[in-house]
């Protein structure tokens, strides 16, 4: 059996190697081709090119390489007819990976498989319509997308979360994390101003200021703040002036094993997190820590944005529990007053979330088969 895959970015990277690795167990003796990332490669992928090269957002940056995304599209695309797997199988990145698909669906009969559904339950419904053009089957992250994937037109499979599959601190590496930092028995509030420049720059400034008024309310908690590699600079930079002596995990002081671990401690550590709005609320989740989620945009983005939106709330743990247990601060909302009157009212009562973080990660798939096998089991059962 002949594989081709793509995935553009290290998120898709992480979840092409689970599939692949599903794969070796499942079909053994199949064989891999296309573009990947280092846990792709593991698997024994030779990418015909650097994943990096795709890796790219925003029109500010895809402009001035359009030329070259255009090339590697074509590029791609042919290798996929020229080669004539038994399958293609697209990761996430649609922009790059659906015109791929597209190309290849234009000149053969190639089965596509998409692995991500887009999130149309959110807004622009119509994209599930235009996919169906060039996708036949599509693997999904949450329970509730099938249906819609499924309506138009496109087999759909529920294959898991990969956030099932990460490891968990236990206490003994909880222990060893306050030891190393110095952080005694202090209660912990976990600070999560995003990984992207642009919502450090516009997030850092209002979450520092809310610590203010939690810290004169809660003087024995600590801020800990887990900064993403690409801007723990910034992060470092903004933060130098919060108050309480913010604990900054910056990747860069350590290997990155131990900086993983101390990520996976500090969530399991924490009383609550206050964080940006994104897939960090089901790594949170998992950890089972509380949290307050807030985010903001400029005003003609919200305004744009609460129009075109299809649901009343940003938080997945909020969507997969079908609760509104987490309370959010958005928009006009993600002001310092408002943040710090939510995180202290969630100290006060932090198991409101537990049950609903807990049916979170049963929904997502945690203690069932690994998403990458699954995964690797839906895309051969439909072949």
């Amino acid at each position: 059996m002949r594989v081709f895959l793509v995935a553009g970015e290290p998120s898709g990277d992480r979840l092409g190697g689970a599939l692949m690795e599903g794969l070796h167990q499942l079909a053994p003796g199949v064989t891999f081709d296309g573009v990947g990332g280092p846990q792709m490669q593991a698997q024994g992928l030779v990418s015909r090119f650097p994943m990096d090269e795709l890796s790219i957002m925003g029109i500010a940056e895809v402009l001035p390489r359009y030329f070259d995304l255009k090339r590697r599209i074509d590029e791609t695309a042919q290798a996929v007819i020229d080669t004539r797997p038994d399958v293609l199988i697209t990761i996430d990145s649609p922009d790059f990976c659906l015109r791929v698909a597209k190309r290849v669906k234009a000149v053969t009969d190639i089965r596509t498989v998409h692995y991500v559904a887009p999130t149309v339950w959110a807004w622009r419904p119509k994209r599930a319509d235009k996919m169906a053009r060039v996708i036949d089957h599509v693997l999904a992250l949450f329970p509730f997308e099938p249906p819609y994937m499924q309506a138009a037109g496109m087999a759909c499979d529920f294959v898991g979360h990969p956030v099932v599959a990460e490891p968990q601190a236990d206490a003994a590496e909880i222990t060893a994390f306050r030891a190393r930092h110095g952080l005694g028995d202090a209660p912990l509030l976990l600070v999560l101003p995003g990984s992207r420049k642009g919502e450090v720059t516009r997030l850092a400034p209002v979450f520092g200021q809310a610590l203010a008024p939690v810290l004169e309310a809660r003087p024995d908690l600590r801020p800990v703040v887990p900064a993403a590699a690409p801007v723990a600079a910034m992060v470092r930079e903004m933060v130098a002036a919060w108050p309480g002596a913010p604990l900054i995990l910056d990747p860069r002081d350590s290997d990155a094993l131990t900086a993983q671990a101390d990520k996976r401690a500090a969530f399991a550590a924490a009383n609550l997190a206050l964080a940006a709005s994104g897939t960090v609320a089901l790594e949170l989740a998992a950890a089972a820590t509380p949290m307050v989620m807030a985010y903001k945009v400029n005003w003609l983005t919200w305004q744009l944005a609460r129009r075109m939106m299809r649901i009343d709330t940003a938080n997945l743990v909020n969507l997969v529990s079908e609760t509104r247990v987490v309370p959010e601060c958005l928009g006009p909302d993600c002001r310092p007053d408002l943040i710090a009157e939510t995180v202290l009212r969630v100290l006060d009562q932090p198991e409101a979330q537990k049950d609903a973080m807990a049916l979170t990660m049963d929904r997502l798939g945690l203690g069932g088969e690994a998403p990458g096998l699954r995964a690797a089991r839906a895309v051969l059962e439909r072949l």
